[in-house]
C-alpha cells in the first residue's frame, strides 16, 4: 500500500474502554465506555453500556469512514503490549500482535459484559515460573494461580512496568486486574476486540508503533491522564470526566498539524508499545486549548457599531454600504456536513484536494494508445496487444514499445502508453492498427492533475457551495466540509393596521401583511434559516417580547414598519429606549428610513413598512450585510448596462431604484407608476434600474444600469 501519511487523518476516534463485568447504567455515567469522534471542527461523544455494543458501533463507523475515503486514527485507553519478554514467553514470538491473537483465543466476553478474564489470567500465570505476573481478583473467586495481592507474586521473571508506564507518574501496572486502576483487565478484554478488528479489516488496518504502514485505519494506544490538568480546566460544568477526557483528547489530536500527528503515532517501542503523545504533554495541552478556543461563539457586534458621526443627516448609498460593511463581521459558528448535503452552505475553511483530478493520466477519446517514440512519419502499423483499457477497467500490464492497445475515453494510460490516436483516424483488422503519422506527442491524453492537483486548495473559505461545487469536491475525494451554520434571520412585522394572515378578515382601514411572507421567502432564497417572529400590534410591550424572542433564536432580525420618527413608529422608539438605535437617513428612493440597532446584542434591521421600500432596502442593504454575517463576505450585486426603453428626468441628491424588466430587444422598461404603494410592480418587475446620485436625464436608448432580481439573490 502506498504510504499516504502526509495527507493526515480525516477522523479522530478516542475510546475510553471499560472492564466492567455487567452492563453500565442506562443513563450515561462514569466508568463506562465513552467514544469521541472528531471530524474537522465537529466532535460528537457517544455512550455505550457494553463492550459488544461498543465494538459493533466502532466497526460500523470504521466501515463507513473507509468507504467514504476518510483516513481514521483510533486511540484506545489500554495497553497494546506487555513488558519485554512476555510475548516470547507466551507465544514463542516477540511479536506483540501474536499476544492479541493468543488472548482472543482464550477470552470469552458476552454481550452482557460477563467474561472469564480472571480464569484466563490464572491460566496464563501457570505458564510462568514462580507466582504471577498477573494479580488481583474478587475475594469470591477461588483461583489459586491468581494471587489477590501484588505482594504475593515472586519469581515470574517479568518487569513490573513497560518503559512508557515507568515515565508516567502514578501509572498502574498492566498486571493489575482488580480494584482501583485495574488497567490490566481493560487490556485483557480490549485486545481481543482489537484482534477481531484486525481480522475484519485486514490490510486496511495497522497498529502503531508495531507496524509502520499507512492505512485507512490506524490504531494507537492513548492515556487521557496525560492531559489531566487541562481536562479539569476545560471540562464543561457537570460534564462526566470520561466524556470530557475523550472529547478533549480528540480535539487536541485534531488540532495538531497533520504531519506532526503522523510523526507522533510512529514513536515508541515496537515490542512493548507506546502511549501516543508521551513526552509531548505540553504540546497536547496547547492543542486542546486551541481546539477549545475555536469552538467559542463568535463575538457579538459592538454596541456602537451602527453609530453615525454627529452632524451627518442624509447618507449617500455608497457611504452607507461602506459603513455597514466596516461595522459587521461573521456571527455564525461552524459544523461539519457530508459534502452531498452542503449545497447553499458557506465554507468555513479552505477545502483541500485529497487527490488529483484526474488521478492518473488518461485517454480523452476512444482510440488506440502507444508510445510516441515508436512512431514516425507516414503510415504507421502497430501490432495490438491482447486486451483493452477502459474507464474503471485498467490494463494492468505494460504495453511493449512498438505495440498499441485499444483504449476508451477516461481509461488510465497503461505503462508504455503516452499518446492516443482517435478511433476514426485508424484502420484495424483486430491484430494491427494503422494510422497516418506523424502524431503529436501526448495527443488526445489528459495529464494527471491537469484539473486540480492533490493537496492544492479546491475552494476557499467564504465560498457558498453550489451544485457544480459539490461535483468538484466529490471528484477530489472531499467527503465532508466544514461550513458555517446557516444564518438565522428573524422576521417581524408591526402595525395596528396590519392583519397577520390573509385567511383572517380585514376591515377597510386594515391591510393584510405583505412584508412578512416576502421577507421570509427572501431569507430562505438566500439560503438562510428564516424564523417567523409573527406580527405585533403597535404596543411597546408586545414588540419588546417579540424582539426578546428573536434575540434568543436569531442571529439577525428584520422588522418592517415603525422605523421612522413619527408618533406611531413604535419600533424606533423602543429600540431607542431599550436598545442601541441609529436611524440612518439614506439618500435613497424608495426607502429613506433605515433603523439599525442592537437588541440584546442581536443586530436589528428596521425596514420601512411600505412593501416596495422594504424590498428595495432589503436587497440593497440587508443582502450584502447578511452575507458578511453568514461568513460569505460582502456581496455586491453584479449589474449590466442596457439601453433604456423609457424617459425620465431625475434631480440630484438621491439614488433611485425603479422596478424594471427587459423587453424583447433587451431594453429596460420600467413600471408605469413609481408609486411606492403599487405592490404589483414588484411582481411585474424582473429587476431594478439603478439611477445614480446625481442629476440624470434618461430617454429611450440612454445606457442605464440594470440589476436583475437573480443578481440580488431573489428567486
Amino acid at each position: 500500500m502506498t504510504d499516504t501519511g502526509a495527507s493526515g487523518f480525516d477522523t479522530i476516534v478516542i475510546v475510553d474502554w471499560s472492564a466492567r463485568a455487567a452492563l453500565s447504567p442506562v443513563r450515561p455515567s462514569a466508568d463506562a465506555i465513552w467514544i469521541a469522534i472528531a471530524r474537522a471542527e465537529a466532535i460528537t461523544c457517544h455512550y455505550h453500556r457494553g463492550r459488544e455494543d461498543a465494538y459493533q458501533a466502532l466497526k460500523r463507523m470504521f466501515e463507513t469512514e473507509i468507504a467514504a475515503g476518510r483516513r481514521v486514527l483510533a486511540g484506545f485507553d489500554f495497553a497494546f503490549g506487555y513488558p519485554r519478554g512476555f510475548a516470547e514467553a507466551l507465544t514463542g514470538s516477540a511479536d506483540p500482535l501474536a499476544v492479541w491473537a493468543a488472548l482472543a483465543a482464550r477470552i470469552e466476553d458476552a454481550p452482557d459484559n460477563a467474561n472469564n478474564r480472571f480464569e484466563v489470567a490464572a491460566a496464563l500465570n501457570a505458564r510462568f515460573p514462580g507466582v504471577g505476573p498477573f494479580w488481583g481478583r474478587p475475594a469470591t473467586r477461588d483461583l489459586p494461580g491468581l494471587p489477590d495481592k501484588g505482594t504475593a507474586r515472586h519469581g515470574h521473571g517479568m518487569a513490573e512496568r513497560r518503559e512508557c508506564e515507568a515515565r508516567v507518574p502514578g501509572a498502574q501496572s498492566v498486571w493489575k486486574l482488580y480494584t482501583t486502576g485495574s488497567v490490566g483487565s481493560q487490556s485483557l478484554l480490549g485486545l481481543p476486540r482489537l484482534h477481531r478488528l484486525r481480522q475484519h479489516f485486514g490490510p486496511a488496518l495497522s497498529v502503531r508503533p508495531f507496524e509502520d504502514r499507512a492505512t485507512p485505519l490506524t490504531l494507537v494506544e492513548i492515556f487521557p491522564s496525560l492531559l489531566a490538568k487541562t481536562i479539569r480546566l476545560l471540562a464543561e460544568p457537570g460534564e462526566i470526566k470520561d466524556r470530557a477526557q475523550v472529547r478533549l483528547l480528540a480535539a487536541a489530536l485534531r488540532a495538531l498539524p497533520p504531519a506532526r500527528l503522523e510523526a507522533l503515532t510512529r514513536e515508541g517501542d515496537r515490542e512493548e508499545g507506546w502511549i501516543l503523545g508521551l513526552g509531548h504533554e505540553e504540546e497536547l495541552a496547547a492543542a486542546a486549548k486551541l481546539a477549545q478556543a475555536s469552538t467559542l461563539t463568535p463575538p457579538r457586534l459592538r454596541d456602537d457599531c451602527f453609530a453615525m458621526p454627529q452632524g451627518v443627516s442624509w447618507v449617500p448609498v455608497d457611504e452607507a454600504l461602506e459603513r455597514l460593511r466596516a461595522a459587521l463581521h461573521p456571527v455564525t459558528g461552524t459544523e461539519v456536513l457530508p459534502t452531498a448535503q452542503a449545497r447553499g452552505r458557506v465554507l468555513a475553511a479552505d477545502t483541500i484536494a485529497r487527490r488529483s483530478n484526474p488521478p492518473r493520466p488518461n485517454s480523452a477519446v476512444d482510440g488506440y494508445g502507444f508510445a510516441h517514440e515508436a512512431t514516425g512519419e507516414g503510415v504507421q502499423r502497430l501490432p495490438l496487444v491482447e486486451g483493452r483499457a477502459a474507464a474503471g477497467q485498467p490494463f494492468e500490464a505494460a504495453v511493449p514499445a512498438g505495440y498499441a492497445i485499444r483504449i476508451l475515453t477516461g481509461a488510465i494510460l497503461p505503462e508504455g502508453v503516452d499518446t492516443v490516436v482517435l478511433e476514426e483516424d485508424c484502420a484495424t483488422d483486430g491484430a494491427v492498427v494503422a494510422f497516418d503519422g506523424p502524431v503529436k506527442p501526448r495527443a488526445n491524453t489528459r495529464k494527471a492533475g491537469e484539473d486540480v492537483t492533490e493537496g492544492s486548495p479546491a475552494l476557499p473559505a467564504g465560498h457558498r457551495l453550489r451544485a457544480p461545487d459539490l461535483a468538484l469536491l466529490s471528484a477530489l475525494g472531499v467527503a465532508e466540509v466544514t461550513v458555517h451554520r446557516p444564518l438565522r434571520v428573524g422576521v417581524l412585522s408591526t402595525g395596528d393596521e396590519i392583519i397577520g394572515s390573509p385567511a383572517d378578515p380585514a376591515k377597510p382601514h386594515q391591510i393584510w401583511d405583505a412584508n412578512r411572507p416576502m421577507l421570509l421567502s427572501l431569507a430562505e432564497g438566500w439560503d438562510y434559516e428564516a424564523i417567523d417572529l409573527g406580527h405585533a400590534r403597535d404596543d411597546a410591550e408586545e414588540i419588546a417580547a417579540r424582539l426578546d424572542r428573536g434575540a434568543q433564536a436569531c442571529d439577525v432580525i428584520l422588522t418592517s414598519g415603525g422605523a421612522s420618527a413619527g408618533d406611531e413608529d413604535h419600533v424606533s422608539a423602543l429600540l431607542r429606549a431599550k436598545g442601541t438605535l441609529s436611524s440612518w437617513r439614506i439618500a435613497l428612493k424608495p426607502g429613506r428610513p433605515l433603523a439599525l440597532a442592537l437588541w440584546q446584542g442581536t443586530p436589528v434591521f428596521g425596514l420601512p413598512g411600505n412593501p416596495v421600500a422594504a424590498l428595495v432596502c432589503a436587497l440593497i442593504f440587508a443582502r450584502p450585510a447578511f452575507s458578511l454575517l453568514a461568513g460569505a463576505g460582502w456581496l455586491a450585486p453584479q449589474g449590466f448596462t442596457v439601453p433604456a426603453a423609457f424617459s425620465k428626468r431625475k434631480k440630484p441628491g438621491r439614488r433611485e431604484y425603479l422596478r424594471a424588466r427587459l423587453d424583447a430587444e433587451g431594453r429596460a422598461e420600467v413600471f408605469a407608476s413609481e408609486g411606492s404603494g403599487r405592490i404589483s410592480g414588484l411582481s411585474w418587475a424582473e429587476g431594478l434600474v439603478e439611477l445614480p446620485d446625481g442629476a440624470v436625464e434618461v430617454s429611450p436608448g440612454t445606457p442605464v444600469r440594470f440589476l436583475p432580481y437573480s443578481a440580488l439573490g431573489l428567486r
